[in-house]
C-alpha cells in the first residue's frame, strides 16, 4: 500500500523545479500557487520569506493547486498507474486539506476500476463519517481506536501531557472505555468498520511504549485488543521488539537490523503469538462483535462467524487489573449455553452451564480467548 502525498510536493518535484528553471515561461507556473516575482524556494530572511503556498508554510513542501486540470490528471493518473503497477492500494497523507470531493471521487473510481480490492485508506485523525459513505475511502486510520485504547489499558502510566494529532490522552475507566468502543463500532457501517485500520502508534505519533510510560504489559493488552477487534490491525515496524521514542522525528529511529542483541526477545515471541492468534481463528477477523460486561476492571466481547453451516465463536475477556480476577459472564447465547470452550491464549477448557461461565478466572493484565465451534 503506497503512501500518496496528493496535496503538496517537495523543491526538487520536477514541475516546481521547471518554474524555477524557467520562471514565468513554465507551462507549469499554475501547477503551485506563486504569490509574486522571482520566486524564492528559500527563506533568506524575515523579510524575504518563501512567496508561494506550502503544506504547514514548510518552504520544502509547496502545495499543488488542485483546481488547475493539469495537476488532476497528474495526480489521478498516478493513482491509477500505481494499482496497474501492482500496488496494493494508497495511504493518502492529509486529503482533508483537498477539500474537494469530486476529486476524491475520481480518485475511487479510478483506482476500483482497475482493482475492486484495492484498499483506500486516508489520514484524518478524527471520525469521518462523510469521508466513509462508498464514493471516497475505504477506512481512515483509526486514531479514535488508537486513543481508546491506550487511555484504558494504559491509564495508569499514560503520557498525559501528550496529544498526538492535536488530540490529548485520558485515561478512561472500564464503562467509560466500554462506551467508547460501543460508539466507535456504531459510527459507521458494518463494513467500513471492519476495514479501518487500527492502530497504536505510527509515525505520526510518539511510539506506544513511550505513551504507556514503558508499561509493557499496557502495550501487550494493547496488541492483544488489536489482534481480537473489528478491523485491520497495523503494527508500527519496531514495537515488536520494544523500540521505544517520543514524538518525530524521534519515533522514526531506523529499525535495529544490525543490533539484534538489543531487541525484547520476549516482546517479538508475544507479537508472534498474538498475531498468529488472529490468523487461526476467522471469527477474530472478520466475525460479528457484541460487548457482553463492563466492570471491575474487565471487559468483555463475543466475535462469532457462520460459514459454511458453521458457526465459530471466540469470546475475549480482558483483565486490565493487576491482579487475578474472577467473574460469572453470562453468555446470552442458546448455542453456548452448555457449551465447552477451549482458551486459545491460556491453553486450558472451560465449561458453560445454564449459559453461564461461573467463576472464570482471568490473570492480571492479561486475556482469555475461549472458542467454540458449532456444527
Amino acid at each position: 500500500v503506497l503512501d500518496g502525498v496528493f496535496n503538496h510536493a517537495s523543491r526538487g518535484f520536477w514541475a516546481f523545479h521547471h518554474i524555477l528553471e524557467n520562471g514565468g515561461n513554465s507551462p507549469y507556473i499554475d501547477w503551485f500557487i506563486v504569490h509574486d516575482w522571482p520566486l524564492r524556494p528559500y527563506v533568506h530572511s524575515a523579510t524575504e520569506p518563501h512567496n508561494y503556498a506550502a503544506w504547514w508554510d514548510i518552504p520544502a513542501l509547496p502545495k499543488f493547486n488542485i483546481n488547475n486540470p493539469g495537476v488532476r490528471d497528474h495526480l489521478h493518473e498516478a493513482a491509477r498507474h500505481w494499482i496497474e503497477f501492482g500496488a496494493d492500494g494508497w495511504r493518502l497523507d492529509v486529503p482533508e486539506e483537498i477539500d474537494d470531493i469530486p476529486f476524491w471521487q475520481k480518485f475511487r473510481d479510478l483506482v476500483k476500476g482497475v482493482n475492486p480490492d484495492a484498499y483506500i485508506v486516508g489520514e484524518i485523525w478524527h471520525e469521518a463519517v462523510e469521508w466513509l459513505q462508498g464514493d471516497r475511502f475505504d477506512a481512515v486510520m483509526n486514531y479514535v481506536f488508537q486513543r481508546a485504547t491506550l487511555g484504558f489499558f494504559g491509564r495508569q502510566s499514560l503520557v498525559m501531557d501528550y496529544e498526538p494529532g492535536g488530540f490529548g490522552l485520558q485515561p478512561l475507566d472500564v464503562r467509560q472505555f466500554a462506551g467508547a468502543i460501543t460508539h466507535m463500532l456504531g459510527v459507521n457501517d458494518w463494513a467500513v468498520t471492519q476495514a479501518q485500520l487500527n492502530l497504536l502508534d505510527s509515525h505520526d505519533t510518539a511510539r506506544t511504549l513511550w505513551m504507556v510510560g514503558g508499561d509493557e504489559s499496557a502495550l501487550r493488552l494493547c496488541t492483544l485488543f488489536q489482534m481480537t477487534m473489528p478491523g485491520a490491525p497495523c503494527i508500527y515496524y519496531g514495537d515488536e521488539i520494544g523500540m521505544t521514542a517520543g514524538h518525530e522525528p524521534d519515533s522514526r529511529g531506523a529499525f535495529p537490523w544490525q543490533d539484534e542483541a538489543s531487541w525484547n526477545q520476549n516482546l517479538l515471541a508475544f507479537y508472534r503469538r498474538a498475531t498468529a492468534l488472529r490468523h487461526a481463528y476467522p471469527s477474530l477477523r472478520t466475525g460479528s462483535f457484541e460487548a457482553l460486561y463492563a466492570d471491575h476492571d474487565i471487559y468483555a466481547f463475543r466475535r462469532r462467524l457462520e460459514r459454511d453451516g458453521k458457526t465459530e465463536s471466540a469470546v475475549v475477556i480482558f483483565n486490565a487489573n493487576q491482579t487475578e480476577t474472577r467473574v460469572d459472564l453470562a453468555l446470552h447465547d442458546p448455542l453456548t449455553a452448555a457449551a465447552r470452550f477451549t482458551d486459545a491464549w491460556q491453553g486450558d477448557e472451560v465449561a458453560a452451564e445454564n449459559g453461564l461461565l461461573t467463576h472464570l478466572r482471568i490473570p492480571g493484565r492479561d486475556i482469555r480467548v475461549l472458542v467454540h465451534h458449532t456444527e
